[in-house]
């Protein structure tokens, strides 16, 4: 894989069938794959490669890509999650085809599919506890024991199963189980549950169902009813399969294909949306949306863009086999994105005054700052310069160790787009604390016309101290603590394991005109970071959120590879 031109060589496997399907004329050369996300919660980095892998098959093949919510299970489901869902997807480049599809527009299809398989024996309605049904399946080393439900009449199942339908008997007092192999080696095709009683309203269909499909009774019917083609779902499906292909081919439906492949796993990033909603029930993040999160709209919020993530998914590829992904692979493409397009400003977190002495006091020079030297269209802006300034208090060091090239006394360093000072006289306090900085600056230096001659090598950025803007920052770690949460151990709680760091508020001196600053505008705050202007913070006091820092860990590694 050409990982920099994000170009593949070679197919992935999941191509390799598409394309085989298409020679050999399976599905009449058509193509179509769906996402089927269920609206219990925001969608996160894992979904964005799924997301994109269905949809850019789609595209890639001129086919489809449906957008159908699985809302089977009232509830967890909610109508926020359903819209941010849409907007994730919309978000990151992708359009689904026609209508918004549910689950929920086939209820009356799967009640009736239900009502076949009764008809054949191929299902049963079971008055048994939980407990009883999961010790009758046996284990994988024995066999399963069915029960007396099982040998219930198709007429009288059919007539308790509209029972059901009617709310005459209570939620959890029976269930419809599929009929197959109590004896079978796969689990899941020990007379799975297809249907359970919950009265719950939904947010679609109201009040008017108390039984609701399990999902993998609902997958693979609405897959065939759409006609879809090539059903992408991760390793943990793959023992469903079985079920899958029996279920279409007893009801004579279409022969939809479900394919697996491994899912995303990242560094230091919870996975699941069911410790995420714990995260946010518990208040150890602010939303599902807090930048902290792994969801696409934290992502989102935190200044990553569309493009890196696309270009993350593609340079991941697509396997059978489950791995563990540095997370600063990821941060790697937002870094390469976001030095395309980001305005370099700068900003001064831990500031030492320096005054310099020989540049007239109450003057202001404007001096010119280029945008952004990736792009030429970006253009320039004007910088003020006047005998007082901040630069960082780690970019001076009164003993300076061997290969320091910043400010040291004595010594000389250039300010970043304005002059060259010296470092003349060091300020302390009563503690020995250095407070100040007396310095000269030399006059024919200015940065694109230096004429003194002087040769130096540090480089340092610098903000005006009597025309500043105090910028608001949040200053972002990783959330988990551990590197890979499945190693927390079962009698702990992975709660324990968030970072107390993650989030950090602090307040910079900034460049003037980061005050006009807009919400999602992108910044590289000069050798700190590439910044986001959060979109829930006020216009008139914007926040920035730290992106990613600039340290690149993977750009040598990934330059190596291609």
């Amino acid at each position: 894989m050409n990982i920099e031109n994000n170009e593949v060589k070679s197919l992935n496997f999941i191509e390799e069938i598409i394309e085989h399907d298409n020679e050999t004329g399976k599905h009449n050369k058509r193509v179509l794959t769906r996402f089927p996300p269920e609206p219990n919660g925001f969608l996160h980095i894992g979904h964005a490669k799924s997301i994109c892998l269905n949809f850019g098959l789609g595209k890639k093949y001129s086919g489809a890509t449906n957008l159908r919510f699985d809302d089977t299970n009232p509830t967890t489901e909610k109508v926020d999650y359903v819209n941010s869902i849409q907007n994730d997807v919309r978000w990151l480049g992708f359009e689904w085809d026609g209508e918004v599809k549910y689950a929920s527009d086939y209820f009356e299809n799967l009640y009736t599919c239900a009502q076949t398989l009764i008809k054949k024996g191929l299902a049963y309605v079971d008055f048994s506890s939980p407990d009883d049904i999961a010790k009758q399946k046996g284990t994988p080393t024995q066999a399963g024991t069915g029960n007396a439900y099982r040998e219930t009449s198709a007429e009288e199942n059919l007539s308790l199963f509209e029972k059901m339908r009617k709310g005459e008997f209570k939620d959890g007092e029976c269930v419809l189980r599929a009929k197959i192999d109590m004896a079978s080696p796969n689990m899941l095709l020990r007379d799975p549950v297809i249907y359970r009683i919950k009265r719950a309203h939904h947010h679609r269909t109201g009040d008017n169902w108390c039984i609701y499909p399990m999902y993998d009774f609902a997958h693979p019917i609405s897959d065939a009813l759409e006609g879809i083609t090539h059903s992408i779902c991760t390793l943990e499906f793959e023992p469903h399969r079985p079920f899958y292909e029996w279920l279409l081919a007893e009801l004579g439906l279409y022969n939809s294909q479900q394919i697996e492949f491994a899912r995303l796993n990242l560094t230091y990033t919870v996975m699941s949306k069911r410790k995420m909603l714990k995260l946010v029930e518990k208040q150890l993040v602010n939303s599902w949306d807090d930048p902290r999160m792994p969801t696409i709209s934290g992502m989102r919020r935190r200044g990553y863009t569309a493009k890196a993530i696309r270009d993350f998914a593609v340079a991941v590829g697509i396997s059978k086999r489950e791995s563990m992904l540095d997370v600063s692979l990821l941060e790697h493409f937002i870094r390469e994105d976001l030095n395309k397009i980001s305005k370099r400003v700068m900003a001064v977190i831990d500031p030492i005054k320096v005054v310099i002495s020989n540049y007239e006091t109450g003057k202001t020079e404007l001096l010119p700052a280029e945008n952004n030297p990736e792009d030429s269209n970006a253009g320039h802006r004007e910088l003020s310069f006047s005998n007082t300034i901040f630069i960082e208090r780690e970019d001076f060091n009164e003993n300076p160790p061997k290969g320091y090239f910043k400010l040291t006394p004595n010594g000389y360093v250039r300010l970043k787009h304005a002059y060259i000072i010296k470092c003349e006289e060091l300020i302390k306090d009563e503690n020995g604390n250095l407070v100040e900085i007396r310095a000269s600056y030399v006059e024919n230096s200015k940065s694109g016309s230096d004429t003194s001659g002087l040769k130096v090598k540090g480089v340092i950025h610098w903000v005006d101290a009597n025309n500043y803007h105090p910028v608001q920052i949040n200053w972002y770690d990783r959330l988990l603590t551990i590197e890979n949460a499945a190693d927390i151990p079962e009698d702990e709680e992975f709660t324990d394991y968030i970072n107390p760091n993650s989030l950090k508020t602090i307040t910079a001196w900034g460049e003037k005109s980061l005050a006009d600053a807009k919400a999602g505008e992108h910044f590289q705050f000069m050798r700190k970071g590439y910044f986001c202007v959060d979109t829930e913070s006020a216009a008139a006091a914007p926040i920035f959120n730290l992106t990613v820092e600039l340290k690149d860990s993977w750009a040598k590694e990934l330059k190596k590879q291609s």
